[in-house]
């Protein structure tokens, strides 16, 4: 596991290089991920990544024998939580470099697409979750608590990189408000109003976020997409010449 080393230090070998070669650091750092004192964030970021790969959770890990060599749990959870870190920057800068890399290996032929996903994020057990809201899952009929998950994604046929993503809520079904401690300055207090907003002006914005940091696609695919969505985005795609919009 991660012990309390320099940073690259504490990686496994397999991982290390991982790292260096994508610069995930100096990401991390442009998204606004800094601490002053205490474990620095590169070290959390690692202890959180590589848990996945052991397959254990948090509770798992304070209860080994090496758990004083690890940071607490409220160190941790105000990491995750903190309302100035911009996660979705840190996503963006990172699946941007990796499309320009993987694309150095793909075929001129081959054809690029930006694809948007509407998934359901289930909460079903929680009650006082911020912005919880209740929705229908349109496939099976039945009704869940949660949210729902806007992803946007890079593809070329083979591979496939998330660049944006946005939870949503529901005005008309909403079971819990926005809490009021949250700084209206931090990138939080953005996310939180975004998930307020109808689903075709976030993924408007997606887009604006994606081609600002230099991601490039030939088409834009969502599946499934409503005939308003669809005019939504024809109108979008005026200012985009370069870019054939597309619709199942």
């Amino acid at each position: 596991m991660i012990d309390h080393q320099p940073d690259l230090n504490q990686l496994p070998k397999e991982l290390k290089l991982a790292f260096h070669e994508l610069n995930i650091f100096q990401y991390l750092r442009q998204a606004g991920l800094r601490k002053r004192f205490g474990f620095s964030c590169a070290r959390l970021f690692q202890l959180v990544f590589v848990l996945l790969f052991h397959q254990k959770n948090w509770f798992r890990l304070l209860e080994s024998n090496k758990s004083e060599a690890f940071p607490g749990k409220d160190a941790v959870y105000r990491f995750l939580n903190h309302t100035g870190f911009a996660w979705r920057r840190f996503l963006t800068l990172l699946s941007v470099a990796t499309v320009q890399k993987v694309s150095a290996f793909s075929s001129a032929d081959r054809v690029s697409v930006f694809i948007v996903d509407d998934s359901m994020f289930e909460r079903n057990r929680s009650k006082a979750v911020e912005l919880l809201a209740r929705f229908k899952d349109h496939a099976t009929g039945a009704y869940y608590k949660g949210f729902r998950m806007l992803t946007m994604g890079w593809s070329d046929g083979h591979t496939f990189l998330p660049i944006d993503f946005a939870l949503l809520n529901s005005r008309k079904s909403s079971i819990n408000g926005m809490s009021e401690n949250v700084d209206k300055r931090m990138v939080g207090y953005k996310r939180r109003q975004e998930a307020l907003q109808p689903a075709p002006q976030v993924i408007a914005s997606m887009l604006d976020r994606a081609l600002t940091a230099g991601a490039v696609a030939d088409r834009f695919d969502q599946p499934s997409s409503p005939k308003s969505r669809e005019e939504d985005f024809r109108a979008y795609s005026a200012s985009t010449p370069a870019m054939d919009c597309r619709f199942a």
